[in-house]
């Protein structure tokens, strides 16, 4: 069990480094050769624990895709109209720029053309936040927070609002006033298709 363990945190510390290379270097560029110079080890050691490097791509994806879930995610709020809020606020939140570089997430983002098993995990992460999203305007529409006729398909198209915003802004600088004043438009046009009875 202890080296199962093991493994696992010498995959994150690689796919880590990888995801630190892949942000200066582009993902196209980044070699299993880079990594391992970055990182101070032998490729061998990173070719023990990734067979190749897309393999390697894989678990950056997933990596990516689990940060942004653990981002969105508020399982530990009891408080329904709360929980809803700071979901809300969550969507919008300028922490997604801190969190994951957009030219590493684009960029894994066009693997989903060439391969079945990366769409299928985005796909698979963005039907997880669509139904989680649902679930929560659920619960507030059950307590008579908000007034919307069909949870799953408001939380459809906040997503389409968010998903279309953080396209558009990334063609922004997050410090350019614009870009502030537009994530609060965007943020308030998701927020009224809830109709908030409080």
């Amino acid at each position: 069990m202890g080296r199962k363990s093991l493994k696992t945190e010498r995959q994150k510390e690689i796919i880590k480094g990888f995801y630190e290379v892949a942000k200066t270097e582009g993902l196209e560029n980044t070699s299993v050769a880079k990594v391992a110079k970055y990182m101070g080890i032998n490729t061998s050691l990173i070719l023990h624990y990734f067979d190749s490097k897309d393999e390697l791509i894989f678990g950056l994806i997933n990596y990516i895709l689990e940060s942004y879930k653990s981002l969105y995610t508020t399982n530990n709020i009891e408080n329904s109209h709360v929980k809803l809020e700071i979901t809300m606020d969550n969507l919008f939140s300028r922490d997604w720029n801190n969190l994951i570089d957009d030219g590493v997430f684009y960029s894994c983002f066009t693997l989903i053309f060439r391969d079945k098993n990366i769409k299928e995990a985005f796909k698979d992460l963005h039907d997880s936040l669509r139904d989680y999203l649902a679930d929560v305007i659920a619960e507030a529409k059950k307590e008579n927070i908000v007034e919307v006729e069909d949870p799953k398909e408001t939380a459809e198209l906040i997503f389409v609002l968010v998903e279309g915003a953080y396209y558009y802004l990334s063609l922004f600088e997050t410090n350019d006033p614009t870009y502030v004043d537009k994530v609060e438009r965007y943020k308030k046009a998701a927020i009224d298709m809830l109709n908030f009875k409080v």
